[in-house]
């Protein structure tokens, strides 16, 4: 199946708020892996003043379902304030 996927995306997943546990957050990005992506990494990253961000590598393939399906998967994870796409490539 890895040899399906076609694009990679990196993704900024920001929480709602300061408090918001993003460790949870990122847990919930990588139960996402299944038949239409693989979460290939994740990794927390401090922003400022005590904000973390989540970058995730999502690969996919584009033929099976776009990035909005993806985007919009993210976004439904409660505590997630924003995803943006920041880099998307083909392999």
């Amino acid at each position: 199946m890895a040899d399906n996927w076609n694009v990679v995306a990196k993704i900024r997943i920001m929480p709602d708020d300061v408090s918001t546990d993003v460790v949870r957050i990122a847990e919930s990005v990588k139960k996402m892996s299944g038949k239409n992506c693989l979460v290939h990494s994740i990794e927390v990253k401090p922003i400022a003043f005590g904000l973390n961000a989540i970058e995730a590598n999502i690969l996919f393939n584009d033929k099976l379902g776009g990035m909005d399906e993806i985007e919009a998967q993210i976004r439904k994870i409660p505590g997630v304030g924003e995803a943006e796409v920041t880099d998307l490539n083909r392999l």
